[in-house]
């Protein structure tokens, strides 16, 4: 069964923008929040857990960029929360 056509995305631009912010905007919010979290918890098997926890979370971001209508919002805001971690992380050094 065919897709109803106005559920689509028209703008192969907008498309385009949308599978960019899911694959590489999702990895580097996937990143830059596991990043802080390495950062702020201090455990040898946290690092294996993150892998595969940052595998599912960057799956669900990867869907979730196809959410809103706008290709462009979706970089935006990707791009805005992995700059907060990011700044959170040298803004807020680990202390042991």
């Amino acid at each position: 069964m065919p897709a109803n056509k106005k559920h689509l995305t028209a703008s192969a631009l907008h498309r385009t923008a949308k599978i960019t912010a899911g694959f590489i905007g999702g990895y580097f919010v996937t990143i830059a929040l596991f990043t802080v979290l390495l950062n702020w918890v201090d455990t040898p098997g946290l690092l294996i857990t993150l892998q595969f926890a940052g595998f599912i979370l960057w799956c669900v971001l990867f869907l979730l960029a196809f959410i809103p209508k706008n290709g462009f919002k979706v970089c935006a805001i990707y791009l805005l929360i992995g700059l907060l971690c990011i700044l959170f992380n040298y803004l807020m050094p680990f202390n042991p």
